[in-house]
Order: C-alpha cells, then structure tokens, then sequence
C-alpha cells in the first residue's frame, strides 16, 4: 500500500521507515527539511507542502498523522479537508482527546471521509520492536488499513486491534497511559524505598535486574528502569520534575465522570504535578502550622 505519512517527528520517521521497509510506499510531509531528508535517506518520498503531498498519492488516499494533539492537529485536518476526496481516509494516529476525535470524525463523514483514530504506543522502540496499536473506526475501513498496522505492529496477529467505532482507540490509548502513570509511580516509590535503606547499602541495579526475570512484577517498564539505573545508579544530572502529556489527567477526568474510582492513578498525576513545584507554598504553610499548634521547629531555607 502507499501511505502519506504527516508529521516527521522522531515517532513519525520511524513508522514511515519501518513501513518502507515492508514493502510500502511512503510519502512524508513536514515543514522542517531536514526531516524530509532524513526520511528520504530511508527509502521514503517527501513533499515539501499538504497540497504536494496528496498530489502525489493516488485515490482513494490514505493519510497518517503523528503531530501533537489539539491545535495542531485540527488545524492539519482543516487544511487537509478542502485536498481530499470522498473515500478518502485520515488517520489520527497521535494522542488526542477522544472528544475531540468524535467531533473531527463527524466533520469529515461529512464529506465521505473516513476518520480513523489509532492509539500508538512504543516511543522510541517501535522501529525495532513494534508499535502496539488501539484502532477505532468503522470496520470495513479499518480491515482495508491491515496491511499498514500488521506492517507497523509487532507481529501480523499481536499487538494491534480495532477495538471499536471511531474515538475508542484515542480513548483506550488514554486509559493505557492512565495506567502507565500508576505503574512508574510505583517502580519509583519502591526504589526510592530501597534507596533510603542506607545501612544496607542496596544496589539498585541489581535489585532491578533480579527482578526482571521471574519476579511477579517484571515488566518492560521495569526492563527500561534497569537500564536507566544501570547507566546513571545516583541519577545524577535529573531533574526531579515530571511532565504529563495530558492523558493521565484526561483519565482521572473520564472516572470522575464514569463515577468510577480511580486512586492509584489519581495520585500518580498529582505526585507529576507535585514534582513541578520547587518552592512549595502548601509545604511551607503546613510547617508554619505544625509551629503555630505544636511549637515544632521551623527549617530555615
């Protein structure tokens, strides 16, 4: 199959290269040069404009996008709509807001487009070993994309799936990073742990790589945790500030909404949020109560 691919960011190269390698045709767009060539040194085309890129690709076209949600991506959708032609299919293969999917899908059925929303997951490892893919949209276009997602997954019958009508892959892909924010709070919770445990003398690393074979919480989150521990024990030259892409509050967001209970999530985002705040205003005032109650002693910055 042949595929325009928008957006040549790191996770967008690698998907149009793995795809030329399998087989496909790939013409990618994005408006830095030295991501068009970096893709044609790969074995893709590129184009240097929207317009030049659906030119090149032959009805009924298929267009993958991979920029960042919100603005960004309804205004490549709005500039998108007036090339395209009915039977047409766009891809939304970014991490969007579900909401905002069903509204974009609802516009372009409007015009005999097909709207597919494709969940990614796999960062930087996808070229290697696979993107893990959550694919909603209609049916019948969704199995005309297979040869694309069993090309881009980790193998023809693992690790992708239409899981159901147009918005559900944006919405799974939300809730697996809901999940993800849990999961990496606890690893980190848990080394910190060990950590503080100096009369032991603990090597991490080691307590990691134990645990990756046989250990009930092995995991590939923990295989990168290895690593990164491996490479820097003291985690020296971090930061201790953790961004969110959106998604885990997105999450929070839908069980408050689905009354349905949601702590260890919940807690994983707020401690991102906490992480942020290098002069806590809430951490000095509880120390000038525990001082005006208690008389307990105030440390001095």
């Amino acid at each position: 199959m042949e595929l325009g691919m928008i957006g040549l960011g790191r996770m967008g190269a690698n998907m149009a290269q793995r795809l030329v390698r399998g087989g496909h045709r790939v013409v990618g767009f994005d408006p830095k040069p030295e991501a068009r060539k970096a893709i044609e040194d790969n074995g893709a085309e590129s184009a240097a404009t929207l317009d030049a890129l659906v030119a090149k690709l032959k009805a009924p076209r298929t267009l993958w996008m991979m920029v960042p949600a919100g603005a960004i991506t309804d205004d490549t959708v709005n500039a998108l709509l007036p090339l395209l032609s009915a039977g047409d299919t766009l891809i939304d293969g970014g991490n969007s807001n579900y909401k905002d999917t069903l509204r974009r899908a609802a516009t372009c059925a409007g015009k005999n487009i097909q709207y597919v929303d494709c969940g990614t997951s796999g960062g930087i490892w996808g070229l290697a070993e696979g993107y893990s893919m959550m694919i909603g949209g209609d049916a019948a276009a969704v199995e005309h994309l297979r040869p694309i997602f069993e090309t881009l997954a980790p193998g023809k019958d693992t690790g992708w799936g239409r899981v159901g009508p147009v918005g559900s892959g944006h919405f799974t892909k939300m809730v697996h990073n809901g999940i993800e924010y849990g999961l990496m709070q606890a690893y980190a919770e848990g080394f910190s742990i060990l950590g503080h445990k100096q009369e032991f003398a603990l090597d991490l690393h080691q307590i990691a790589e134990i645990w990756r074979t046989g250990s009930v919480v092995r995991s590939w989150l923990l295989d990168l945790t290895s690593d990164a521990l491996g490479k820097n024990p003291k985690l020296d030259g971090i930061a201790p500030w953790v961004a969110d892409s959106g998604e885990g509050r997105w999450t929070v967001a839908e069980a408050i909404d689905l009354d349905v209970p949601a702590p260890v999530i919940t807690a994983s985002l707020i401690e991102r949020l906490r992480s942020r705040d290098t002069d806590s205003f809430a951490d000095k005032l509880l120390a000038a109560m525990r001082n005006e109650f208690g008389g307990h002693a105030i440390k001095k910055e």
